[in-house]
Parts: structure tokens; C-alpha cells; sequence
């Protein structure tokens, strides 16, 4: 059997290092039934911080193939994709291509490959939001329709697929694959010192190195549009965190590209940068930020991914979205997320209540860290 599978962003990488492991000990166990694995990256995420650092500190074999499509509109990096990937599957004629998660690779690829009758399998399937301003809602959407295998991380998107038709045979639930690598990568995080997190990555020009005690401390993520694109919505978080959640414990600040370049243009860095007990660090890898999570005592971010580590770790999140596609993750379902959109007041008050919360780590069914092994067994088993 020949499997295609494909990466194309940040968040595909966690998810697919398992699964790459997952073969080679499928292989090793099955010599006469083996799997011949074809990674390919379509490069959507071009900057060495967001890709190459990751393919490395994660373990993942350099890809067999990399398209290098780069950046551009959603219509230009889709098209550009289907493109070159139709070639790849003409060249190598797969019998499964295996897509992950809901970047613009995944629909591209999908797209793609079911033109071409090669049978396709979503990794992380039967995720939905509700909301169709959400790029990868549209990109879910399109790819589990057109999925021959639709692996789920939970039993709500199971039941998503369901009430959308999807027949049951092609419904497996498998798990979470996102909680593999957490699983194989926990001690290694755990050796890393803050510290020296903060003093390597602290972007040149902002404060100095902050030498404090690191007994508490907050983590932020944001790169959404509905963020960081409108000035008086990114100027009030800013505000929010400068002001008032560094007034109670330093600030750590991961700053993707996209909200550094709309701070700089919103003329918003300047206080970003300067602002006391206020850390902004340039994108940092996977072990960091896990290791940052491990210890954080809030989360304040609008990641997907990030907030499925919160509900392991226990690390109280405050989820900057009106809506997610991980309900599972929410207080509500046992989890340890709550969403408050970008409204200040509403933060301000999931804050408070968060900072006189305990932790409570919480493990939704089959999120064990053996997701991916399943993965490759329901897709031998379709055979």
C-alpha cells in the first residue's frame, strides 16, 4: 500500500509526526503487508521558525517531496497547490492520500486527489465552528465530503458527521493525534528552562531580559484576522495585557508574523515593545511553548491547538473567539477553556475567575497518546 500524506502549515506538523512514527512501527511488525509512506510538504508556511525548526525538534523525516508554494491569498496558495499536487499524485499514484487538520493544503489536496479516484482519509475530521467566515471552517467542510475515511478526535465531531450524512462505515473515532506529540515530547519540554526560553527568543528592541521569579506567570497567542486586523480591537487586548494582566504577573507574548506586522502598521509596537512586565517573544518552537504551558498559570490565546493542551495540562484558557470547533475543550464538556471573544469587559471578568480557579487536567476518551497507531489500523482496515 502507498500512502501520500500532507503537511502544509505549523499545525499540521504536530499532528502528522505521530502518524509518520505510527507507520514505521506498522512496518516493523508487518513485513509482508507493508506501508510505502511519501511525506509531502506543500511549504504553505515558508518561514524556517514556523517549518524547518519544526520538522526537526519534532522528529519528522524531511519530506520526500516539497512544493514550496509559499504565501499568498487563499485562492492563489489553493489553486497553486492542486497544481502541483495533481502531478504528484499522477507521478506517484497512491492508493490513500491522508490529509490533517483544516489548513488551505488540506482542502487543496483533497480537492485534488479525489479527481483523480485515489482515495482520500482526514485526519481530525468532523470538526466544526458554525462559523463560515472562518476559512477552515469552509476547508473542514469541503474535505470531510469529499473524505473516504474520516478520523475523529472526539465523539462530538463524530456525531457532526452523522447529522451531515456521512455514512458509518466511514466514521472512525480515533482520538486526538495532537495529544501524541504532547505525550512524546512532555519530558523533553520539561527539561527546558524558562529562562533561557525567554533570554533566546525575546525579540531585539523590546525590554530587556526580564530576571523576576517565574513562580506565575501568563502565555499569550493571537494571529486570527477577527484579532489583529481592526486597530481598536487589537489596541484594547494590547491594553488589556499591558495594563492589567502585567500589573499581575509578567506577560509572555509569542508574536506571530502577521500581528507583529499589524502592530508595527497600527502604530501599536512602540507601547508593545516598551511595556513593563510585558515579554514579546518571536514565533518559538514546540517544545517551548509546551514547556511555557506546562506552567503557566493562564493561557489567553485564539489557537485551536492550544487550547486541546490546556484541557490536558489543566492550564486555565481564556479562548479569544466567539466560537470553536473544539467544544470539548470548554469548561462546559470538562475542559479548561472558556470563550471570550475579543470583548474586553468579558475577558476582564473570565480573567478574574480564572486566576481563583485550580487546575484540573482533563482527558477526554482515547486522548492517551496512541491516536496515531489507530489511525494507521483504521486506514489497513479499509483496504
Amino acid at each position: 500500500m502507498k500512502i501520500i500524506s500532507v503537511v502544509g502549515a505549523r499545525p499540521n506538523f504536530m499532528k502528522i509526526a505521530p502518524f509518520c512514527r505510527a507507520i514505521d512501527l506498522y512496518n516493523e511488525h508487518n513485513t509482508n503487508n507493508q506501508i510505502h509512506h511519501v511525506l509531502v510538504h506543500t511549504g504553505q508556511h515558508y518561514d524556517v521558525r514556523m517549518s524547518e525548526s519544526f520538522f526537526r525538534s519534532l522528529g519528522i523525516p524531511d519530506p520526500d517531496i516539497n512544493m514550496e508554494v509559499g504565501s499568498g491569498s487563499h485562492a492563489e496558495q489553493v489553486g497553486n497547490t492542486m497544481i502541483s499536487f495533481e502531478e504528484i499524485c499522477l507521478t506517484e499514484k497512491p492508493d490513500w492520500v491522508v490529509v490533517v487538520g483544516d489548513v488551505n493544503a488540506t482542502l487543496a489536496c483533497s480537492v485534488a486527489a479525489k479527481k483523480l479516484n485515489i482515495k482520500v482519509c482526514h485526519i481530525e475530521a468532523g470538526l466544526r465552528s458554525g462559523d463560515m467566515t472562518m476559512p477552515e471552517e469552509v476547508n473542514r467542510l469541503v474535505t470531510d465530503r469529499l473524505s473516504d475515511l474520516l478520523l475523529t478526535p472526539d465523539r462530538i465531531s463524530s456525531e457532526n458527521l452523522r447529522k451531515e450524512g456521512v455514512p458509518e462505515e466511514k466514521i472512525a473515532f480515533v482520538g486526538n493525534i495532537m495529544i501524541d506529540t504532547l505525550e512524546n515530547n512532555r519530558n523533553k519540554a520539561d527539561q527546558l528552562r524558562i529562562e533561557n526560553i525567554i533570554n533566546e527568543n525575546i525579540i531585539e528592541g523590546t525590554q530587556s531580559e526580564y530576571t523576576g521569579k517565574w513562580d506565575q506567570f501568563a502565555v499569550c497567542t493571537l494571529h486570527r484576522p477577527s484579532n489583529v486586523d481592526q486597530k481598536v480591537i487589537l489596541g484594547a487586548i494590547l491594553d488589556f495585557f499591558a495594563d492589567e494582566v502585567a500589573k499581575d504577573m509578567p506577560v509572555i507574548w509569542a508574536i506571530h508574523p502577521r500581528t507583529q506586522k499589524m502592530l508595527q502598521s497600527f502604530g501599536l509596537w512602540e507601547k508593545a515593545a516598551s511595556a513593563p512586565n510585558l515579554v514579546l517573544l518571536n514565533p518559538i518552537g514546540y517544545h517551548e511553548m509546551l514547556r511555557l504551558n506546562m506552567s503557566a498559570t493562564i493561557m489567553l490565546t485564539d489557537s485551536g491547538g492550544l487550547q486541546e493542551e490546556c484541557c490536558v495540562l489543566g492550564t486555565p484558557c481564556l479562548t479569544l473567539r466567539w466560537n470553536t470547533e473544539r467544544p470539548v475543550t470548554l469548561k462546559e464538556h470538562g475542559g479548561a477553556s472558556v470563550l471570550v471573544g475579543n470583548n474586553i469587559e468579558r475577558i476582564r471578568a473570565e480573567y478574574r475567575t480564572a486566576l481563583a480557579a485550580d487546575r484540573h487536567p482533563q482527558r477526554p476518551e482515547l486522548w492517551d497518546g496512541k491516536t496515531a497507531m489507530r489511525c494507521v489500523e483504521a486506514i489497513v482496515g479499509m483496504e
